[in-house]
């Protein structure tokens, strides 16, 4: 467990100064067993116009690109998040064949935070679960909420559409 969590950590140190080039404030990175990275990407929702490039998702597409393939699974890779995903995004890890999924900051205070809405995302847990798909949450949490509290900070915007 210590591995995951300087990963973690690693991640919420490097999403700061990502934020402070216009990048944010999700950050997610793909890892095989042997903790190799595979592909890692921040949120780059803003700065490309499209509301689909959510870090995980980035992630995924490059992690795909890399190994030549849209089926993960052969590969027993992990991908590890400053965040709980949202909704579009745990479609995304599902359907990859990504293995363990390791995140920092739970939905909740994500949204307590920025105001970000997460979706709705009943017992996603266990629907992980149901397809082998293992779930380590909230890993460092303190760190990763300041990280969230400095892009706010930073008058950063909170991209959803308006209702």
């Amino acid at each position: 467990m210590q591995k995951t969590k300087e990963i973690i950590l690693n991640l919420q140190n490097e999403l700061k100064g990502l934020i402070d080039n216009g990048y944010g404030p999700f950050l997610a990175a793909i890892y095989d067993e042997n903790y190799n990275l595979i592909a890692k990407s921040a949120n780059t929702v803003e700065k490309e116009n499209c509301s689909n490039n959510h870090a995980e998702i980035n992630t995924i597409k490059l992690a795909q690109e890399k190994l030549k393939t849209y089926d993960l699974s052969n590969y027993n890779l992990s991908i590890f998040i400053t965040a709980e995903p949202c909704i579009m995004c745990l479609g995304a890890i599902m359907w990859s064949g990504i293995k363990k999924v390791y995140y920092s900051v739970s939905s909740k205070d994500v949204e307590k935070i920025t105001g970000f809405d997460e979706g709705f995302k009943p017992n996603w847990h266990e629907e992980f679960k149901k397809r082998n798909i293992e779930v380590f949450p909230e890993i460092e949490t303190e760190v990763g909420k300041e990280v969230l509290k400095y892009y706010m900070s930073q008058g950063k915007k909170i991209y959803k559409p308006n209702r």
